[in-house]
């Protein structure tokens, strides 16, 4: 059991210690939820931190089914199976896919304000989350990412599912799940704390003083 997302964050940088004092790392975090994680990844590696949006997408009036996701830079990634299952149409999946991107082009705003980006070209990634459960929003971040060739992928959660987790190992060039619990039903069953990360929390995060986060325009 992991007390909450930072604590999730010192288990995982411990599973990531070879990318520490590495000048080419860079610390991505899907937000909302993995921002404390990545923050605590990103302080101890000694890496700047930055947002990649994600946003899923949920099946009409069962929204917390992920039929898919879409990402920073216009990558989307659809379940098929899922689609298939409840008999989706295109123009509903459409429709979601754009209610989502305004919502995802609204964080970039306002977890960035007048920041750039985070480098990514010839970077090695380190894309953080606070779990993996279907790995849907994970691929989509890894789809998008990909088309802006960093030199490495390296997707990184403290608990993920199994099956998951396996899946990922074939789009990312590196896979690192520090736990991988055979009971997996959910991320949250394995936080004592798992409330909602506030906006206002995130925008806290990346805008610390913290003198192990690099600034990134100086990168």
């Amino acid at each position: 059991m992991l007390a909450n997302r930072r604590e999730a964050g010192t288990v995982l940088a411990k599973a990531l210690a070879k990318y520490v004092g590495r000048s080419d790392v860079v610390v991505l975090a899907l937000p909302r939820g993995g921002v404390p994680v990545g923050y605590e990844v990103a302080r101890a590696l000694g890496a700047p931190l930055d947002v990649f949006v994600v946003r899923k997408l949920g099946v009409p009036g069962h929204r917390e089914l992920a039929m898919g996701a879409i990402a920073s830079g216009g990558a989307r990634v659809l379940n098929r199976e899922v689609i298939g299952w409840y008999g989706v149409r295109a123009s509903a999946i459409e429709a979601t896919a754009a209610e989502e991107l305004a919502e995802l082009e609204r964080r970039e705003r306002l977890y960035r304000k007048d920041r750039e980006p985070a480098p990514i070209s010839q970077h090695t990634i380190i894309l953080v989350d606070d779990g993996l459960a279907t790995g849907a929003t994970m691929k989509a971040a890894v789809a998008a990412l990909r088309a802006r060739r960093p030199a490495r992928i390296v997707v990184a959660v403290p608990v993920g599912s199994p099956a998951s987790c396996a899946q990922l190992r074939a789009v990312a060039d590196e896979v690192v799940c520090a736990r991988e619990p055979e009971d997996f039903a959910a991320v949250g069953q394995f936080y004592a704390d798992f409330e909602q990360t506030s906006d206002a929390e995130v925008r806290e995060l990346l805008e610390s003083p913290e003198p192990a986060l690099l600034h990134l325009a100086g990168r």
